[in-house]
């Protein structure tokens, strides 16, 4: 999923389809109106080439995701992790907790969710 890497004006308009899916073309051009302050040949514009890059879709002038936010943004963080840290979740949540810090709702919230992961798992 390398080749859907979005700049942050493609990303927004990602997460508004996203948000409004399926959504007629006509209307999603008037949220990015109001939301991004772009002119109708923008909204299509960007579309294009989202649908070109195969993460929207639009058919019969109804826009939906082939890609969802979850797996986008999944592949995201794995693609940042694999670039910045070689490949390593340890040395990504180190670096994280490093400058920010971690509450102890957060650190249990985390076990909470290592442990659902390794119960799957077995």
């Amino acid at each position: 999923m390398r080749d859907l890497e979005l700049g942050a004006v493609q990303e927004r308009f990602a997460d508004i389809v996203w948000a409004h899916e399926p959504i007629p073309s006509g209307e999603l051009a008037k949220i990015c109106e109001k939301e991004l302050g772009w002119k109708r040949p923008t909204t299509y514009t960007v579309l294009r080439k989202l649908c070109e890059k195969g993460l929207l879709e639009n058919k019969e002038g109804i826009v939906a995701s082939r890609i969802s936010r979850e797996t986008f943004y999944a592949s995201k963080s794995e693609q940042i992790i694999e670039d910045s840290y070689r490949g390593s979740l340890p040395a990504f949540v180190a670096a994280f907790v490093s400058h920010h810090g971690i509450s102890e709702a957060e650190a249990e919230e985390i076990r909470q969710m290592i442990d659902a992961f390794r119960k799957e798992e077995t």
